[in-house]
């Protein structure tokens, strides 16, 4: 049987008596009543895998949807003989001074729609659960996510030189919700 490390066999109580037997004073051995043996098994901490893998996860899916959209933003602007640095890129999409094509607006809709991949429930769904893995799904870190996440939208509406779109208020409207909903009802259940 092993138990984190420490055996069965290892786990020997000895009996210390004292008596006398036949007129003679016996003492046993005073070896210890147990010996730990360090196992060569190694355990891990499941719930920190666990939660690794939930972040590996989300950033996989994440990259992979991102280039997704990065190339669906390409294809339009080069459709369109555009071609920019960075900076200049971001200026182009605020301005509102292009055209779509009819497959790009369709995909693009799908893809912010209620249900859709970037829609507001399943990016404040992802934002929620990347918060959580990276709290060790420990609520009392709940208050330290939040914070991430607004200094995150801080950050990004920095990088896009202006007010983000309305979807990105109401993704951070919804993610602060679900945090806090956490917080609290952690809070409440540990009354």
């Amino acid at each position: 049987m092993n138990v984190n490390g420490i055996t069965a066999a290892a786990y020997a109580p000895t009996a210390k008596t004292t008596g006398k037997t036949s007129g003679t004073s016996q003492k046993s051995s005073s070896a210890p009543a147990a010996v730990y043996e360090k196992s060569s098994e190694i355990t891990e901490n499941t719930t920190a895998k666990s939660d690794t893998a939930v972040v590996e996860s989300l950033k996989a899916e994440a990259e992979k949807r991102t280039a997704q959209l990065r190339s669906l933003v390409e294809k339009m602007m080069l459709s369109q003989g555009k071609a920019f640095d960075s900076d200049a890129m971001w200026n182009f999409l605020r301005s509102g001074e292009y055209t779509v094509d009819e497959a790009t607006s369709n995909q693009a809709k799908a893809d912010i729609a209620e249900d859709g991949y970037w829609g507001v429930e399943q990016t404040s769904d992802r934002l929620v659960s990347f918060a959580k893995a990276l709290a060790g799904s420990d609520p009392a870190k709940a208050e330290s996510m939040i914070n991430a996440v607004k200094t995150g939208y801080e950050q990004a509406t920095k990088a896009w030189g202006g007010e983000l779109p309305e979807i990105c208020k109401k993704t951070l409207d919804a993610t602060l919700k679900k945090l806090d909903e956490w917080k609290t009802s952690s809070t409440e259940s540990a009354k």
